[in-house]
């Protein structure tokens, strides 16, 4: 059994852990940039836009740029100077130093944070570079490292992402509750301290001192932007608050919005703490939302183009699904000692010898209390006629009332007619939802609005006789959940057996 883990509970304890944790980078990319700092024809902006693709080595380089106790009071904001600084045999030391691991053994929470992190840097370069073309370093690294404090803290505890997307994000819990919890100390509050103490570029430490210390200034601003349809009102609210309108003509802001915007999208572009940075944003730039959501969907595109393809979560891929759509689900919880105790029953009444059901209706009715008992939420079983030129409802759990009257004709559905051709299993997931959906009636889509379903089709006496849907609200089933229903089908196949068979 593991051992529970024992997380720091105190802002010193964790600036000690953190300090000095080292990222680890792939393999591939850090023989790249070997082969890049040996040759002596590279420039120093070169090796920057090469190190780019291993903010490891980014992040360790200008932290130690800009150690305080290097004796240089004057900081660096670019990663090209603190190269420059630090000369190449320090760069290629800081390299040498990074744990190297192949591509698919790096945490997958740390490389989400740093997928996360480039984004907000397209997002900041399409909005902002642009206007602020004589700052573009600022905004380009800024933006980039912003959240550096937390790939550190991911990648120390790679555990902690899933849990706050989880509680936070899921299940809309109050972030400073969670954060108590699970750090002991706000996030914020150790991302600000972080980045004091690694002397990191002044934008980020703005940024997160206003996060931290200034969150009046912020609520303001965003309680103007709303008002987003009135820009002459807007206005006059910033000619009536000096400090606020000097505050938010900062271009310092422009890091902070890019990574509010990139860390939001994460979850929903139309979440409410979506659309309030892009209000924000919107404020900022004196532009409509309109054309402040075109310009982030545009850059959000452009982004997952410019990166690897890999099995991260980019926002991307959301502009081409339904707009209400989530890719997180909560996590389904194994089942309780009452529920197994329950599914172990009814199961146990579809295997009875002699069959223990008067018609088909018990028979059925049982299954499908069987099959909610293993964790499917929702259910549909169809019944075939002989000829299987009709699919009746015979019973359902979880779904709209109008599935008690659903009645299909399978020749109109190459699924159903192949599943109805011999026993089959059919396992829709978003990797092949594409594929299949086009081929299921519009009535069972609109019954089981999911990307993440089990079809199976069961016989008796060599001829298909039924067909069962499920799933689990939508989630993501996991290995166990799609065992537990295949047990459970198994059970409903041997019932059938056995009531085809009674009497004889």
């Amino acid at each position: 059994m593991p051992k529970p883990i024992h997380y720091p509970r105190t802002l010193t304890d964790w600036l000690k852990q953190l300090d000095n944790q080292l990222l680890p980078a792939s393999i591939d990319s850090l023989q790249r940039l070997r082969r890049a700092l040996a040759d002596s024809n590279r420039s120093m902006r070169e090796l920057a836009e090469l190190m780019q693709g291993c903010p490891a080595l980014a992040l360790s380089v200008m932290r130690t740029a800009n150690r305080k106790s290097s004796g240089l009071s004057e900081q660096t904001d670019s990663l090209e100077a603190a190269i420059n600084r630090l000369g190449i045999k320090r760069t290629e030391e800081l390299l040498n130093r990074l744990p190297a691991l192949p591509e698919q053994e790096l945490p997958k929470a740390l490389g989400q944070i740093l997928l996360i992190s480039q984004h907000a840097s397209q997002q900041a370069n399409g909005l902002f570079a642009g206007r602020l073309a004589r700052l573009w370093q600022e905004v380009h690294w800024g933006s980039q490292l912003f959240l550096a404090p937390i790939w550190t803290l991911l990648a120390a505890h790679p555990e902690l992402f899933e849990a706050w997307q989880q509680r936070v994000l899921v299940k809309g819990e109050a972030a400073a509750k969670v954060e108590d919890e699970l750090l002991g100390v706000p996030l914020l509050t150790l991302c600000l301290a972080l980045s004091e103490q690694w002397n990191l570029p002044e934008w980020i430490t703005l940024g997160y001192r206003l996060l931290v210390n200034d969150r009046r200034l912020l609520v303001k601003a965003l309680h103007i932007a709303r008002d987003n349809q009135h820009p002459l009102h807007q206005q006059q609210c910033l000619d009536a608050d000096s400090n606020l309108r000097r505050w938010l003509t900062q271009p310092a802001n422009s890091i902070l919005l890019a990574n509010g915007l990139a860390i939001s999208a994460h979850y929903a572009w139309n979440s409410p703490h979506s659309l309030r940075w892009q209000r924000l944003t919107g404020l900022f730039l004196q532009l409509p939302l309109a054309t402040v959501q075109q310009s982030l969907h545009q850059n959000a595109v452009t982004s997952a183009r410019n990166l690897p393809s890999t099995e991260l979560w980019h926002p991307a891929e959301a502009l081409i699904w339904p707009w209400q759509t989530r890719h997180l689900h909560a996590l389904v919880e194994p089942p309780k000692t009452a529920v197994v105790s329950a599914w172990r029953q009814q199961c146990a009444q579809l295997l009875a010898q002699p069959s223990a059901f008067a018609n088909v209706l018990q028979l059925t009715a049982c299954a499908n209390l069987a099959l909610q008992a293993c964790g499917m939420s929702r259910v549909l079983i169809l019944l075939a006629d002989r000829n299987h030129t009709r699919l009746v409802a015979q019973q359902h759990s979880g779904l709209d009332k109008t599935a008690a009257s659903l009645s299909l004709d399978p020749q109109h559905s190459q699924v159903l007619r192949r599943l109805l051709s011999a026993p089959a299993q059919l396992r829709l997931n978003p990797a092949n939802m594409a594929q299949f959906s086009a081929m299921l009636p519009g009535t069972l889509k609109s019954l089981f609005p999911s990307e993440h379903l089990l079809i199976r089709s069961i016989a008796s006496n060599n001829r298909v006789v039924m067909l069962v849907f499920a799933d689990q609200a939508g989630h993501a089933l996991s290995e166990a959940s799609v065992q537990g229903f295949g047990k459970t089908v198994q059970c409903i196949e041997r019932a059938l057996a056995s009531f085809a068979n009674r009497g004889r």
